[in-house]
């Protein structure tokens, strides 16, 4: 797995577009004492749900994967030219 560009900042911007996208479809805000690692999981798997990612292989669904995925999922997202894009 080849670390992308502004991963961090990617994977900042997934957690924030992902979270409109779960309220939109009726779950309930993440809590601001939510962990990171819980909002990255319920986000992973609500898109893998909905078919906008694919899984990841059994043995690979860990945390760094979850979050490369997601980073990879916003930057498919997001418009040509975008300052993280570049």
């Amino acid at each position: 797995m080849k670390k992308l560009k502004n991963e961090s900042a990617l994977l900042k911007a997934a957690l924030k577009v992902g979270e409109t996208y779960a309220v939109n479809r009726g779950y309930k805000n993440f809590g601001a004492t939510d962990a990171s690692k819980q909002k990255i999981e319920a986000l992973y798997r609500l898109l893998v749900n909905d078919k906008m990612i694919h899984p990841l292989a059994g043995d690979q669904e860990d945390l760094l994967s979850m979050k490369h995925k997601l980073a990879l999922w916003i930057q498919k997202q997001l418009p040509e030219g975008h300052a993280l894009l570049k």
